[in-house]
């Protein structure tokens, strides 16, 4: 009898197990996420990372981050699923991405190339972007804080000049802008020669197709001049006019005026906005108070810009105002130009009224 009873309690049981819908509902779901959790992570984080070939370079910029790269990746349709991707970072990679150039081969998984890019050591190449219009320092601090760079030079002006035997007492304007691609462990030294050899080129060239009658007296005056040039404008149609503009005033004895000169004049002291009594206090570059040009160079100009340097357009202008929609109004007399700055002034306004 005791068996018997067993058998029965024991088929109860396979019965509710088997016939109760709640736990068929619920085992089914489990079944249906389960595999479709298997299909997001093998569509995403176990796919082939997109390789043409068997093998190609990967370049992480400094500053980037796995959100804007896994955003990228989903744009190009590279990859699925992204936000996948980023949750898997956030629990699994620890470390932010490391700038360089990375060789990705055939049948990598995302997961195995998102986890590559974590650790520096993993860069076959190094990538350092000089942007046109940064100042010397800004140069070096990225190069003291790139990890696949080997440091000999450190950061003084004075052990920098010795080093790549440079005939000048200041180190700014004289390193090219541009994106640079270097073997990893090179050296900010061989790095610097690099960038200064290729400025030096290209002043040199332009400095021989230069148009004659000039205001400069030497080709680093003419750096001097592009890196102002540089910093007024990042419209290229524009580079020439404000050349012009300040080749104009040089010959005619006025004053350049630019705001540029004045900030850089006030180094760390500048907060983001220039005040009346700034452009009243002398300093070396501030172009308000004193005559020509300031003694170095501003910022590290492009090839752009010492070419506009070297070949000035040929109108009348004197002076230029922005507009504040883009680009600026070029005048060639007082009266001209205080209209462009009433405009723009009325510009500001309404933005200001709109925000």
């Amino acid at each position: 009898m005791p068996k018997t009873k067993s058998k029965s309690k024991t088929q109860k049981k396979n019965g509710f197990f088997s016939e109760n819908p709640i736990v068929k509902l619920f085992f089914v779901l489990f079944v249906a996420a389960s595999l479709c959790l298997a299909f997001v992570l093998q569509q995403s984080l176990f796919s082939d990372y997109p390789v043409q070939g068997k093998k190609q370079k990967l370049s992480i910029n400094s500053g980037e981050t796995y959100s804007r790269f896994i955003d990228q990746l989903a744009a190009e349709h590279k990859v699925k699923f992204p936000l996948v991707l980023k949750v898997y970072r956030k629990f699994f990679i620890q470390d932010s991405l490391k700038a360089g150039i990375y060789e990705v081969k055939a049948g990598m998984s995302v997961r195995q190339v998102l986890e590559m890019i974590a650790n520096a050591e993993n860069a076959q190449m190094n990538r350092i972007l000089v942007i046109e219009g940064t100042t010397v320092k800004q140069l070096l601090n990225t190069l003291n804080k790139d990890p696949l760079v080997e440091h000999q030079v450190g950061q003084k002006s004075a052990e920098i000049i010795k080093a790549l035997n440079i005939p000048y007492t200041h180190l700014e304007g004289l390193f090219a802008p541009d994106t640079y691609f270097f073997d990893k462990g090179t050296t900010d030294q061989q790095i610097l020669t690099d960038l200064y050899q290729r400025q030096m080129k290209i002043l040199d060239t332009a400095w021989e197709k230069r148009d004659s009658d000039l205001p400069y007296k030497t080709k680093y005056e003419a750096l001097i001049m592009a890196s102002i040039i540089e910093k007024e404008t990042s419209v290229d149609s524009e580079l020439r006019q404000v050349s012009g503009v300040f080749v104009r005033r040089l010959k005619l004895g006025m004053r350049l005026q630019t705001d540029p000169t004045v900030i850089y004049g006030m180094g760390d002291a500048y907060k983001g906005s220039i005040t009346r009594q700034a452009l009243r206090t002398p300093t070396a570059y501030n172009t308000y108070t004193i005559n020509g040009l300031p003694p170095t160079p501003i910022a590290l100009p492009s090839k752009k810009a010492i070419e506009a340097a070297m070949h000035p357009d040929q109108s009348d202008a004197i002076y230029f105002v922005a507009t504040g929609n883009g680009g600026h109004k070029f005048s060639r007399n007082l009266e001209e130009h205080n209209r462009a700055v009433q405009a723009y002034r009325a510009v500001l306004a309404e933005k200001n009224k709109e925000s």
